[in-house]
């Protein structure tokens, strides 16, 4: 017999994903220029030239075979060391290439550190509002997640909701800073008060509490943001990055896991994600992925169109009378919706071509995301669209 819960998953689809498909479809009715699609987080600006230039300059000099055979299971040993030495610079961290374990992606990364820290039934908590995928990411693991309630006001951590979850059995919290879906970083604050109560729990409970910081979106944050790195405030933390983002190479699926120098049994956590990667079918990434991006590790894309972006959408959204915090970075805003069920609002939205995601599955019912990864021009003209919307359902303008 068929593995009977993955069959259920399938009546339990994404619905990013669904809202990407609607607009997908419609777009093949009225033109896809014409649909204002809102749902996908998929980087709307190109890699930069010189890494297409690293990945041609591969292709033609380097010995194929060398180039397209395995690399060794935590990832090519002078890829991660220039990954460290990076991030010791930036950040002013102790990193060596063996705190380094190449991943598919933050998801990957995720998925590796939390098999790490974690066994069978242990909890891990994580804050809303939330990816949806977490749930997958950690169930599927065996532990349990267990879901912080949000922060409404500004979106930083609800601490006393926090601490009440904080019982003995938790044994990871999962950040996302800056956040899918909210926009929201973790100010320095923030991160000091999280570290502060958890130093004391781990005391108290006499075992480690793992931090696992998802921060793919770490380079997209705007002129004058608090987004600190997490790791320089918490020492058993495990960060989880993707270039994806960054890079604007979310298909090549590359990412890492950093295993913070001063967290307990450091030395063996990337020995660990190899084996764990035997049990996943994970084998690592590809090699020539990790080489090229090892050239690029400085750089980013031109990002400044999502900030403008942002400013465009927050700026109307408050003139319309939504309720809605600012993002810090990302390129995704989380309104309020103008009624009480976002599903509703989401759908009468579609009328008008704009595709939103409703925030049930979030963590933050009420709410609607909008990924504003898209041509700054087409921004522009949603907003034509959005005024409509408002304004014949609502009756606001």
């Amino acid at each position: 017999m068929i593995r009977q819960d993955y069959k259920e998953m399938l009546n339990a689809k994404s619905v990013i994903r669904e809202m990407f498909t609607y607009a997908t479809e419609k777009g093949k009715e009225i033109g896809y220029e014409n649909v204002f699609d809102y749902s996908l987080g998929n980087p709307s600006v190109p890699t930069p030239k010189e890494f297409t230039d690293t990945m041609i300059k591969l292709l033609q000099e380097s010995d194929p075979i060398k180039l397209h055979g395995y690399s060794p299971s935590p990832g090519i040993p002078s890829v991660r060391a220039a990954i460290a030495e990076s991030l010791n610079k930036r950040f002013g961290m102790n990193y060596t290439a063996n705190h380094i374990f190449m991943a598919t992606g933050a998801a990957g990364a995720v998925a590796h550190a939390v098999r790490c820290v974690t066994n069978t039934n242990d909890k891990v908590l994580t804050f809303a509002p939330f990816f949806p995928e977490y749930m997958h990411y950690i169930n599927d693991t065996g532990a349990v997640l267990k879901v912080v309630p949000p922060n409404l006001e500004n979106f930083q951590i609800n601490f006393e909701a926090f601490e009440e979850m904080l019982t003995c059995d938790v044994q990871a919290v999962l950040i996302n800073t800056p956040n899918n879906p909210s926009g929201a970083a973790c100010s320095s604050e923030t991160l000091k008060k999280l570290a502060d109560i958890l130093y004391k729990k781990q005391e108290e409970y006499g075992h480690d509490i793992f931090i696992i910081s998802d921060e793919p979106y770490r380079e997209i944050v705007f002129d004058g943001a608090d987004a600190p790195y997490v790791s320089k405030f918490y020492d058993n933390t495990l960060s989880c990055y993707s270039y994806s983002k960054s890079l604007s190479l979310p298909g090549e699926r590359i990412g890492y896991v950093a295993v913070n120098p001063k967290c307990t049994d450091a030395e063996y956590i990337v020995g660990m994600c190899t084996q764990i990667s035997r049990g996943t079918g994970h084998n690592c990434p590809p090699s020539i992925i990790q080489l090229a991006v090892a050239e690029c590790l400085d750089l980013t894309s031109d990002l400044k169109v999502y900030e403008t972006n942002m400013n465009l959408i927050y700026n109307e959204l408050v003139r319309l009378g939504f309720e809605v915090v600012k993002p810090s970075g990302t390129f995704y805003i989380f309104p309020k919706a103008l009624e009480e069920d976002a599903k509703v609002f989401c759908e009468k939205a579609k009328k008008y071509n704009l595709i939103l995601v409703p925030s049930d599955s979030f963590g933050c019912p009420g709410y609607f995301r909008m990924s504003y990864c898209i041509e700054t021009e087409k921004v522009e003209r949603s907003l034509v669209a959005l005024r409509e919307f408002v304004k014949a359902e609502y009756g606001r303008e």
